[in-house]
């Protein structure tokens, strides 16, 4: 792709996705707010509203990014180059699955944040995030912002997936809610530990502990599930100074 094509089309899949996700609740999109729906589900990975306010950093690390890949300096960046194509596809993700969501097709809608995360580790990855230096404004209008992007979609793949489970009446192997909800937050655990262990990303780190507590704070009296949330938030953020310190042994 031609590079200042490549530099035009992300800032307005940027904008358009942006403009697409206020609108979804601002009109609202087929008369339902996004949050209202995700209260129908009958699960316990979800955090508090106020968790959501997250999209407000997110948009603005995306408008950040939009802008510095747009300048002419950066018109040649390899990096930017290698993750143009993805985020224009994410973001086309994004906005499929408000639609989606939106309408009620919430097994489409699976499919739509799947593809989104894939998109995000391919930016992620080819960000170096971690493994390379990288002058400090790439660092903050690029790789930070997409930290805290993937970090939050994958909390919300997992969600989502639990969401359409419960949409089709899974019995979760007949376990109780409990048992099921600690299954869910050792594979986050797994996943931020996979992450730290080879990148010892803050941002990332930071964005699932804040997702966790918001969890812990919507289920305060929930007995197992509370205990265990709490227990793997201790658990995540140790992943942090755990990688460091396994880093400095090396």
């Amino acid at each position: 792709m031609n590079n200042t094509l490549r530099q035009i089309l992300v800032v307005l899949t940027i904008l358009a996705t942006i403009t697409v996700n206020i609108l979804a609740n601002a009109l609202p999109l087929n008369g339902l707010n996004t949050g209202e729906i995700s209260d129908r589900f009958q699960v316990y990975f979800v955090p508090a509203g106020y968790v959501f306010s997250i999209w407000g950093l997110i948009y603005l690390g995306l408008l950040a990014y939009a802008v510095f890949q747009a300048l002419p300096s950066q018109k040649d960046n390899p990096r930017l180059q290698a993750t143009g194509g993805w985020v224009i596809l994410g973001g086309l993700a994004n906005m499929a699955w408000i639609f989606l969501w939106h309408y009620e097709q919430f097994v489409g809608t699976l499919g739509a944040m799947l593809i989104l995360l894939a998109t995000l580790i391919a930016v992620y990855l080819r960000l170096g995030t971690g493994l390379t230096r990288v002058p400090p404004a790439e660092t903050w209008t690029v790789r930070v912002p997409f930290s805290i992007y993937l970090g939050w979609i994958s909390v919300a793949t997992i969600a989502n997936v639990s969401d359409v489970l419960d949409y089709l009446g899974w019995s979760q192997w007949e376990l109780s809610d409990g048992t099921w909800m600690i299954l869910i937050l050792a594979v986050v655990v797994g996943l931020v530990a996979l992450v730290n262990l080879s990148r010892r990303d803050v941002a990332y780190t930071a964005v699932l502990l804040w997702a966790l507590a918001g969890i812990g704070v919507k289920f305060p009296a929930a007995g197992l599930v509370t205990v265990a949330t709490w227990v793997t938030f201790v658990l995540v953020a140790l992943t942090l100074p755990a990688a460091y310190w396994l880093r400095g042994k090396s």
